[in-house]
């Protein structure tokens, strides 16, 4: 009987940690509609390419505007960049120079829509300088690859990940409980 009653606490506990990141993520995204009221949210601004060296071109899109113009403003910018209708897709579509005296690191993108809704976007854009890449061969292999693919894992698992994860920790300990519990009757 006392493993039954620690059963019963393994799965009570188990449920409690799986939805607390759950009820935790209703509750952001609940706040963030309050703190906008009756505007509208931010829409996003797609940078392609995402980091540029100075001097360089980004091409800028963004969906949540509904008229035909908008301008994006950013400190990485050598100007306003002027939005206007894609002809390939139905979003707005506009091309930023990075200004040549540029620091290396990350610049927001504010862009505000011209329309009724006056509504905005926001984005960023990372400038980094050059590197000299090896022309020797290098222990890393691939030409120095493996520095690139490095700073692509870091990021880290996001909220779904974590709460599938918790999800299924979740059902091996009440796996493991009721195969505990099992085994403790047909021993008495």
């Amino acid at each position: 009987m006392r493993i039954h009653g620690i059963t019963v606490r393994a799965a009570a506990l188990a449920a409690a940690l799986t939805l607390t990141p759950l009820a935790a993520a209703s509750t952001a995204v609940a706040g963030d509609e309050e703190n906008y009221g009756n505007h509208h949210r931010p829409g996003r601004v797609t940078v392609s390419p995402s980091t540029v060296s100075p001097g360089g071109e980004v091409t800028l899109r963004v969906d949540v505007c509904r008229g035909k113009e908008a301008v994006g403003f950013s400190e990485a910018f050598a100007g306003d960049a002027w939005f206007g209708p894609s002809a390939d897709r139905g979003e707005l579509y506009a091309e930023a120079r990075i200004r040549s005296d540029a620091e290396p690191r990350q610049y927001e993108i504010k862009v505000d829509c011209k329309d009724k809704e006056n509504r905005h976007a926001r984005g960023t854009v990372t400038v980094v300088h050059h590197k000299q890449r090896p022309h020797a061969p290098v222990s890393a292999g691939g030409g120095g690859t493996a520095e690139g693919a490095a700073e692509a894992g870091s990021a880290g698992p996001g909220t779904s990940q974590a709460v599938i994860g918790g999800a299924l920790v979740s059902a091996a300990v009440l796996a493991f409980a009721s195969h505990r519990v099992r085994r403790g009757r047909r021993t008495d």
